[in-house]
């Protein structure tokens, strides 16, 4: 089967890649991604407070970057995390010396401010976007969070100013605190496939309204997820936590399982399979209503006294 597929300008040979994680902070790890077949590496992030505060030295990530480049033959994206341009384009323009491939913008925001508005906050993103296109030659991908009050016009905007493509999504780490000792805890919980239904759904709205491509990241554990995401209209799959808990070999396992499911539904081409349940690709518009009704009623129909007959 051809899995072939295009991403921020590179030719892929399939669409299963691992996403922004602690995994590229260990070049070894690195280098058995690539092993299981990795089409692209995205590396951790560069978090904007590193390159402002100093918290950490931000010039190690681009050491790293230049090791990564050295060791292995996939496209090495490199990854930026935060919400201000303060910084972000000196180090653009590093990372794009250091040899990066491309750069994913990580837009990781929490409005907690009642004066800004939602106008405010999409225009601080498109903003640093439009900069950061103007200054540096390498495709942006541009990672978002689901909680945008009209992210349709959100992306078209990155779109029609040259966002390379679309990251959906980012993960909302929502954290928890000890009543007595009055301190928020800070563990990470992996992510499952029930996460993958919010990226479906925008997946699938947003394919075949803008012209970039979509990655989506999060909730991908089996090939059967990235069945859906294809379908839904992602060019390709990024997958975190799955990596995380099984290793790399889990990514060549997916995409062979992957191609198992293709060959047995008469799939030859990914094209063919790519969108079939996007918005477009499967219904009107207007049943974005039909299918909410419906999942409202299937509670009466599931308890009914004729449901277990």
């Amino acid at each position: 089967m051809d899995l072939s597929t295009e991403y921020l300008g590179l030719r892929l040979p399939h669409p299963f890649m691992p996403g922004a994680s602690p995994l590229t902070e260990d070049l070894d790890m690195v280098c058995r991604l690539e092993d299981a077949g990795a089409a692209a590496i995205v590396m951790h992030s560069l978090f904007e407070e590193d390159v402002v505060g100093f918290a950490a030295d931000p010039d190690a990530y681009l050491e790293q970057l230049a090791r990564i480049k050295r060791r292995v033959r996939a496209p090495v994206i490199a990854s930026m995390n935060g919400t201000h341009s303060e910084g972000w384009l000196h180090y653009a323009r590093l990372i794009e010396q250091a040899g990066a491939d491309a750069v994913e913008l990580n837009f990781y925001h929490v409005a907690t401010d009642p004066f800004e508005d939602a106008a405010s906050v999409e225009r601080r993103i498109v903003d640093i976007v439009a900069v950061l296109k103007e200054s540096v030659a390498l495709p942006l991908a541009v990672k978002l969070s689901p909680f945008y009050s009209a992210l349709p016009h959100l992306a078209a905007q990155l779109d029609r100013i040259g966002a390379g493509a679309l990251v959906l999504f980012n993960r909302f780490y929502q954290p928890d605190f000890d009543p007595a000792s009055r301190e928020t805890s800070t563990r990470i919980h992996l992510s499952d496939s029930s996460e993958l239904l919010l990226r479906l759904r925008w997946t699938a709205i947003l394919a075949n309204q803008i012209g970039a491509p979509i990655a989506l990241s999060g909730g991908v554990h089996q090939a059967i997820d990235a069945v859906k995401a294809v379908m839904a209209g992602a060019a390709v799959v990024q997958i975190v936590s799955k990596l995380l808990r099984a290793g790399p070999t889990a990514l060549a396992v997916i995409r062979h399982e992957f191609e198992r499911w293709c060959d047995a539904n008469g799939y030859e081409r990914i094209d063919r399979l790519r969108g079939r349940m996007s918005l477009f690709g499967y219904q009107e518009r207007d049943g974005e209503r039909e299918h909410y009704e419906r999942v409202v009623q299937s509670w009466h129909s599931a308890t009914s006294p004729s449901a277990g007959r």
